[in-house]
């Protein structure tokens, strides 16, 4: 059994809590401070914060590891290795260096594909067939450890970076305790990463959420489901001098009808937008303020207003608001 100071903060990282929780003694869970939420501003703890006193584990949110004394707090605790989840802060090679094993880091992507912020979405936004967990040992350099173990699964059709995200968490968990395992008993030994495959994924942004039918239908269907469920995806109805955001929530690709470039079009029942090649189905919609509808409700509404097809979509002017 070793003895383990876990770091996480996001609900992707709880999966494993529990799982290390299992095999290992924890004795200290480091996560990111309390943030404030919703109109009131309330504190709100991070889910591995919740899940770790839930389990009756110590937790500390220290605001800077690199403060004076946390380095001493941290190694009091003389832990046999360091295991970093989605922390969201940067380890110094004093920490790095600390444990015995180590500090291992459980990566949503199969390294050296997409390292950085946002490895889950990028897979669905770039069209990747498949996606996968990595252990990996933590150096100073971001995401680029000595890979130890990975696992693999295939992205569907239908996956969102939602689904997507909570079945590599599940992987996540799965992964660590044979790494820690093989790590306990010399037996796993790390694989360096090849740089001429590396790529990066950048921090995702609000302002990715607009739809440009510039692009290709699937090109489109591809960010609905990469960007759901944040920042989700929009598209700027044209409707009158300020225009109207319409929330795609769910799209299909049709690259076998071919509509007007630019605009939301009816065919067969089915509401779609008209791109340079191929149509993306507009499968269920959310007008600002009002609930979600599919194509059926939706032209239904605009019949209501009087209002009929096509509308043509364009990008709001500056400040428009997430």
């Amino acid at each position: 059994m070793l003895r383990v100071v876990f770091m996480g903060t996001p609900e992707f990282a709880v999966p494993a809590l529990e799982a290390v929780r299992s095999r290992h003694e924890i004795v200290a869970v480091y996560t990111q401070a309390d943030k404030p939420v919703g109109r009131g501003l309330g504190l709100r703890p991070p889910p591995v914060k919740s899940k770790a006193l839930e389990l009756g584990l110590p937790v500390f949110q220290p605001e800077k590891l690199t403060d004076a004394g946390e380095f001493d707090k941290l190694a009091a605790l003389r832990p046999d290795i360091i295991i970093v989840v989605a922390y969201g802060k940067i380890l110094r090679r004093n920490i790095l260096e600390l444990p015995r094993l180590g500090c291992v880091n459980i990566h949503s992507s199969l390294l050296p594909r997409w390292r950085g912020a946002a490895p889950i979405q990028w897979a669905i936004l770039a069209g990747d067939r498949e996606s996968g967990v990595t252990t990996m040992h933590l150096v100073e350099e971001l995401d680029a450890g000595d890979i130890l173990l990975q696992a693999r699964t295939p992205i569907s059709a239908e996956d969102t970076a939602g689904s997507l995200h909570d079945r590599l968490a599940k992987m996540g968990s799965e992964l660590i305790l044979p790494t820690l395992e093989g790590l306990e008993q010399g037996t796993l030994r790390g694989v360096s990463q090849d740089a001429s495959q590396v790529t990066h994924a950048s921090k995702l942004t609000k302002e990715m959420e607009w739809l440009d039918p510039a692009q290709s239908a699937r090109e489109l269907e591809l960010r609905v489901r990469g960007l759901s469920p944040w920042p989700g995806t929009s598209l700027w109805v044209k409707g009158d001098s300020a225009g109207q955001r319409l929330k795609v929530k769910k799209a299909r690709l049709r690259e076998d009808i071919q509509g007007p470039e630019g605009k939301i079009f009816e065919r067969a029942g089915m509401l779609l937008l008209g791109t340079r090649q191929g149509s993306l189905e507009l499968v269920l919609t959310q007008w600002e303020g009002k609930k979600e509808v599919d194509a059926g409700a939706f032209l239904n509404g605009l019949r209501g207003k009087g209002e009929s097809l096509p509308l043509a979509i364009g990008f709001p002017g500056p400040g428009t608001s997430g």
